[in-house]
């Protein structure tokens, strides 16, 4: 089993159980392309450089600052230290809420949440099918990695899915990117077209239908490098004729099969 990356106790009330926190997702099997000096074929580094003096600044100089330069306000190390809330360790639930109730925009990160012992499992157990029984989800606070967050905890297969959530100065206002769309009053004929080509491929969500399309060119180009062969090129497309949405429409419609369903595991 892959290391806990934090551990604590789960707390609705008087209730508490030992928990564990497993990352849910993982770029370890992504490839990491390195940077390279092409001259010598060493791995440059990065070093921190004064850009009006030019000297290297060593790392017991490097200091946060608020500003801009000529009016920065240093935070140091300790002072920042002193200020974060401390960490007790503590999902501390202060509240349930339907599990469609919060709009995916606030989701930030998921985490796999397992009981961190035997004897934990039993009040894990009980927490898991509550939630999962009244489809409900607990909002918890805790201080994660040296940050206070908020956490979405719901009941997924054996264990739970804690997710941190954005907070609410982060998310933007649709109004910033949405407010200069014109309305337009869409005709029935073509609703009902719409309507069907959306019917026709409506389906389970299967992640193993998508494909990471850049990470299987870059195995491609560099397995071609390596066998002394060309990289492949990207085969490419014509440029689509401009037609009318409706006769677009019609075109989507008479090409729509069925999508079969599959299933597919869920929270809850």
């Amino acid at each position: 089993m892959a290391r806990a990356l934090w551990k604590g106790s789960l707390k609705i009330g008087e209730l508490r159980c030992a928990v564990a926190l497993h990352s849910a997702a993982s770029t370890a099997e992504r490839i990491t392309l390195n940077t390279v000096n092409r001259a010598t074929g060493h791995r440059v580094r990065r070093i921190y450089v004064d850009p009006v003096n030019g000297r290297e600044v060593p790392r017991e100089d490097q200091v946060k600052g608020y500003g801009e330069d000529g009016d920065w306000t240093i935070l140091e190390p300790d002072a920042v230290a002193e200020a974060v809330p401390e960490n007790t360790k503590t999902l501390d639930v202060g509240g349930f809420v339907r599990c469609d109730a919060i709009d995916t925009l606030y989701f930030d990160k998921p985490y796999y949440l397992r009981p961190a012992d035997a004897a934990a499992r039993e009040a894990f157990g009980l927490i898991r099918e509550g939630l999962r029984q009244e489809g409900v989800a607990a909002i918890a606070r805790a201080v994660l990695f040296r940050r206070v967050r908020s956490v979405l905890i719901r009941s997924f297969d054996a264990g739970m899915i804690a997710t941190t959530l954005n907070f609410d100065y982060a998310v933007r206002p649709p109004a910033e990117v949405f407010g200069g769309i014109a309305k337009h009053k869409i005709g029935k004929d073509m609703l009902d077209l719409a309507k069907h080509i959306i019917a026709t491929k409506t389906g389970s969500f299967d992640p193993a239908q998508f494909t990471d399309r850049y990470e299987d060119a870059l195995k491609a180009v560099i397995a071609a490098k390596i066998a002394g062969e060309a990289p492949p090129a990207a085969p490419k497309k014509k440029a689509a004729p401009v037609i009318d949405l409706m006769t677009a429409l019609k075109r989507s419609a008479a090409e729509a099969k069925p999508t079969k369903p599959k299933k597919s595991r869920k929270a809850g």
